[in-house]
């Protein structure tokens, strides 16, 4: 059965690269050493042949779902984009070669307001601008070596695409999760729009403009996220998500724990009041009333009201709405719901500010079950849509609006008989002025017809959309993006999500993966897409730092070349020209700290494979990159190393002299076997920390561990091995995924020597490229490790051959370990308190064993006594 598994993948995988033969190498016999003009003149070569892979969406049981966070399209990419794509290209390709159909789309997060200041300093449409960016960055990307699908390319700022971010912001309307209400916003004087509270530092200032932030009380756009609050946190537990690690916790913290409830009321003024509650049964008191602080937004509204009350449609009573600092309002609560007849602060403060009793309902509330006035409080709600979720006392809605031209116009329209209509979706979409806003030219782009009525007066939505709306679904239409009549086809969807891995920084770990989160929620809610979590695995890579001089005193940034070094240890440097002291330190690379690199200087310099190499040494993908030309030197090497070995084996093999060597003697099958094991070592780390552990840096390690043993092998074993020869094909199959052009140019060399010792296709195939080879297996005979632990330590392993290792169970693990010494001998006084059991299939498994140590109890007799020990299982 396992050879016919093998035999049924192999043919997949052949049948995927047929058409792909191996290429000429582009190098002779005289490029001895790998100099800079080799590199690139090897990756001028190898560019074409790259990316030959498409995903195949008629074919989805086999799919991988590898996912970038998209960029803003700045023009230039700089080091993090670097990162983050070589990362995410290299575990594409390796899963290709492991016979998956890959989708590995590309796009564009390109509304906003960098975009528009930036065509406002220029004079010109901020489209264009975007426009020309994109272009740039695109071949940037290519420059890269990057295997993205551009079949599925898209931009949030095309037709095609906000559109249907339009129809997704009517289903919500039409769901009653979008409305508009009055707000106190953070107003930027100098952008002159509404800022998120993240887009205000800690100082009140503008996060982009550093303008002093006002606040504003404006009519808004908001999404109802908090109906999704405690769906949204439950959903955090969901066995579907794997490796989120701390960002479960900001995600949690970002919710709240969901302790009380939500109500939207109307108040005497028209605006929409959130009233939070952990009672919600206090609205059943015909004596509530409603105390706001008196810095609430609605203070300003009051002004112009004598009396301002709120409606109360669970006793249809009318509430006096007070303000007032006195009560004590819930945590991050502006807002207080007194109720007189259900505790006596509430009466002793009714009393305070001189409010009078209305007339009794009659209801006895001592002998009222709490639980039924919840209950019938929850049930009006609902059907009333006032709200009634299950919410945190801190977590708002999603204020969406941006005053600004460039973004995806809200599809309202206002009249003055009909309030706001939504616009038809045969009128979608919603196109935005030709000309920007901000050049006032064409006043007529302020007035439209209603929809409901033909009133000529109607007046479109001037507000535009928040760009985390744009976001928050793009992963959805990539499956679809040439779809001119829907979304995405559901049928995809539900084939290709959730994406098995999502790669981004982790400045986004908070609000844009919240709001991804929740309009997955919601298109599961309405049928669209199968799970309701987005994301299964998520890596979030960490920031590449350069090493920043500010001056001590000022904080003025200066460059390298202005600075004189006194102590690298210990971080102590002067100014050359006035001798001041200068810090030194590492920090996330940026123009205004002087310390970035430019990716094409990096190109230009090492070549595009070396810079992938290097961003992805050293340190794992999640921690941050301290970018120092110190820790080029090891990967420059090991690239001339690799270079020579090819060189030597097509020499050897090549060379017409025939020395005599024994392939049956005792020390050439030595030799052989030390091969051997090497490379199933060395393949079992790389694999592993390729699919599972995505320890990138390791599987460099690993690799170079591999050369190492390569290189030590005798000029007789080059010669005359098989094993040799396996294991150096492995060698450059298993570099392909990080360094494409190289590796390329490497097994071309390789393949094109004579005397062919080795011919099982199920290892790889002469006669394709590097890119179409199968990813190298561990070999079945193999003893690949059982790993034992004791509370998280390491206790012993146990050796079982790669042929069975798919098949030990839980159990079968349990028992292995029960039967082992060090394993029963360190349990003797312990209790087991739980196991948990991990399979890596053909790789390894690990059994983690959690004990509690037993409580030896004194024996009474001072004579005799008796211990009894074992494991208690």
């Amino acid at each position: 059965m396992q050879i016919l598994s093998q035999l049924k993948s192999l043919k997949r995988f052949t049948d995927l690269y047929k058409r792909r033969w191996v290429s000429r190498s582009c190098t002779d016999v005289k490029d001895v050493e790998l100099t800079q003009e080799l590199k690139h003149r090897i990756e001028k070569h190898w560019c074409k042949h790259l990316n030959q892979d498409q995903f195949d969406d008629t074919a989805l049981g086999n799919k991988f779902y590898v996912l970038s966070m998209f960029p803003y399209p700045s023009g230039n990419l700089h080091m993090g984009h670097v990162r983050v794509y070589t990362i995410s290209d290299a575990i594409a390709r390796f899963q290709r070669m492991c016979g998956k159909n890959v989708f590995h789309p590309m796009g564009w997060d390109a509304f906003g307001l960098p975009a528009e200041n930036a065509a406002i300093q220029r004079g010109i449409e901020p489209k264009v601008w975007t426009e020309r960016n994109i272009a740039q960055m695109k071949q940037q990307v290519t420059d890269l070596g990057c295997s993205f699908d551009w079949s599925h390319e898209l931009s949030t700022c095309s037709l095609e695409y906000y559109k249907w971010t339009q129809k997704l912001f009517l289903m919500l309307y039409n769901e009653g999760m979008a409305y508009q209400n009055e707000a106190l916003v953070n107003w930027d004087p100098v952008d002159k729009t509404v800022l998120a509270d993240e887009q205000v530092d800690y100082n009140g200032c503008s996060w982009r403009s550093g303008a002093k932030v006002e606040k504003r009380l404006l009519k808004q756009w908001f999404i109802k996220t908090t109906a999704y609050a405690k769906q949204l946190l439950e959903g955090l537990d969901d066995c579907i998500l794997k490796d989120w690690r701390d960002i479960i916790n900001l995600q949690r913290h970002w919710i709240g724990e969901c302790n009380g409830y939500s109500f939207q009321l109307l108040t005497s003024g028209s605006n929409y009041l959130r009233v939070w509650t952990a009672q919600p049964e206090h609205f059943k008191d015909p004596n509530a009333f409603v105390v706001l602080k008196t810095e609430h937004y609605l203070g300003k509204v009051a002004q112009d009201e004598v009396h301002m009350t709120v409606e109360n449609p669970f006793t249809g009573t009318i509430m006096p709405l007070i303000f007032s600092n006195e009560p004590a309002f819930p945590e991050n609560c502006d807002v207080y719901l007194a109720a007189p007849n259900f505790r006596e602060e509430d009466r002793e403060l009714q009393r305070s500010l001189s409010l009078s009793f209305f007339a009794d309902n009659g209801l006895n509330f001592e002998s009222l079950k709490v639980a039924d006035l919840r209950n019938d409080v929850l049930e009006t709600a609902e059907r009333l849509k006032l709200g009634g979720y299950s919410v945190s006392s801190k977590l708002q809605d999603w204020l969406i609006s941006r005053q600004r031209y460039w973004g995806t116009p809200i599809p309202i329209i206002h009249c003055d008989k009909c309030g706001a209509v939504p616009v038809p979706d045969s009128q979608l979409p919603v196109r935005l002025p030709e000309k920007s806003a901000f050049k006032n030219e064409d006043k007529d782009i302020f007035q439209c017809s209603c929809p409901k009525c033909g009133n000529a007066g109607a007046r479109p939505e001037t507000d535009t959309m928040d760009t985390f709306f744009d976001s928050s679904w793009y992963y959805l239409r990539y499956l679809d993006a040439n779809n001119k009549h829907e979304m995405f086809d559901k049928r995809l969807a539900h084939q290709c999500m959730p994406v098995d891995l999502y790669i981004g920084g982790k400045e986004h770990a908070v609000l844009h993966l919240y709001y991804a989160r929740f309009i997955n929620h919601f298109l599961h809610s309405q049928g669209l897409v199968p799970t309701q979590e987005p994301f299964s695995r998520l890596l979030v890579q960490g920031m590449v730092m350069g090493r920043s001089y500010r001056v001590k005193g000022s904080g003025r940034y200066v460059q390298e070349h202005e600075v004189e070094i006194v102590n690298v240890k210990r971080n102590q440097a002067i100014l050359k020209e006035t001798k001041e002291a200068v810090v030194i330190s590492w920090e996330k690379m940026s123009k205004s700290k002087m310390n970035g690199v430019d990716p094409t200087d990096m190109f230009r310099e090492y070549g595009t494979d070396t810079t992938r190499l290097i961003i992805l040494a050293d340190v794992a993908p999640t921690s941050h990159r301290n970018w120092s030309n110190a820790t080029f030197p090891g990967i420059l090497n090991w690239q001339k190393r690799l270079w020579r070995m090819v060189n030597e084996f097509c020499d050897l093999r090549s060379s017409s002299e025939s020395c005599k060597v024994d392939t049956n003697s005792i020390e050439f099958k030595a030799e052989e076997e030390k091969l051997f094991d090497a490379r199933n070592f060395y393949v079992k780390g790389v694999t592993f920390n390729y699919r599972h552990a995505y320890q990138l840096s390791v599987a460099i390690s690993k690799m170079q561990g591999l050369t190492n043993s390569l290189r030590r092998a005798p000029k007789s074993i080059q010669s005359f091995s098989k094993e040799y020869e396996r294991s150096l094909a492995a060698q450059l199959i298993m570099l392909a995924p990080m360094a494409p052009h190289f590796s390329s140019e490497l097994w071309s060399k390789f393949v094109s020597a004579p005397k062919r010792l080795h011919s099982s296709p199920t290892d790889f195939n002469w006669e394709t490229d590097v890119l179409a080879q199968r990813w190298p297996e561990i070999d079945q005979q193999y003893k690949v490790d059982l790993t034992v632990k004791v509370n998280g330590f390491e206790n012993c392993i146990i050796k079982i051959a790669r042929s069975h290792i798919d098949n030990v169970t839980h159990n079968d693990a349990l028992d292995l370990a029960f039967n082992t010494d060090s394993v029963t001998s360190y349990l003797i006084d312990k209790k087991i308190r739980t196991t948990n059991f991990a399979l890596y299939p053909g790789i390894e498994a690990v059994l983690n064993i959690y004990v509690d140590k037993v409580k030896q109890e004194k024996s009474n007799s001072r004579t005799t006594g008796s211990k009894e020990g074992g494991a208690i299982v």
